[in-house]
């Protein structure tokens, strides 16, 4: 587990079984856990997401993942009857599951739901401007008339926030991706029509 920016967003029930089992597993292996979801695409799908520290995900992470987990959920055996097992990177519209997640992603536009409603407001849409006091400050794009545009939404209390798909959302990703593999060493993108 990343004990320095603990995942404040978390899965209950079942879910939250699973994610008990496979978070340490996916720590000790270099990796943050994201999110885990039990659905019935397939007959029945258990969906890990996760990431690198430094937000960036291949496949051969996710099937690095894949071997690790397999034998610790087999053990606990937590889903009764068959499933599927899919590990994924979080994507481009990521879940925002860390207070550190508002803080990288700053400038970009979230969705955010709470569990506990703000002023009578369960819904909120706008720009993130970061972390400040346990709360994540929000610049809203549906703002009324009379309404203060920034929210303070204490983190504790969101049920669920993702970044919503934007041409500078992709860029960004972009841009984090191509510096993460650089300071790894491995080739980017503009490097490729060099082994060619």
């Amino acid at each position: 587990m990343d004990e320095t920016d603990p995942r404040i967003i978390k899965e209950k029930g079942l879910e939250a079984r699973v994610a008990e089992i496979v978070e340490p597993v996916v720590a000790d292996l270099g990796y943050r856990l994201v999110r885990i979801r039990v659905n019935g695409n397939n007959g029945c799908t258990l969906q890990i997401m996760a990431e690198r520290l430094d937000g960036t995900m291949a496949v051969e992470d996710c099937e690095e993942i894949s071997h690790a987990v397999s034998p610790a959920l087999d053990v606990d055996d937590p889903i009764s009857g068959a499933y599927h097992l899919e590990i994924s990177s979080p994507g481009i519209d990521r879940p925002l599951v860390r207070a550190g997640d508002f803080e990288r992603w700053a400038g970009h536009v979230a969705k955010i739901e709470m569990s506990v409603p703000q002023a009578g407001r369960k819904r909120y849409r706008g720009h993130i401007i970061g972390v400040e006091d346990g709360c994540a400050l929000i610049r809203m794009t549906d703002v009324q008339e009379g309404q203060d545009e920034a929210a303070r939404l204490p983190l504790d209390e969101i049920g669920s926030a993702v970044l919503v798909l934007t041409d500078e959302l992709v860029d960004a990703a972009l841009k984090a991706d191509k510096a993460a593999k650089a300071a790894r060493g491995e080739p980017t993108d503009d490097d490729s029509y060099l082994n060619h």
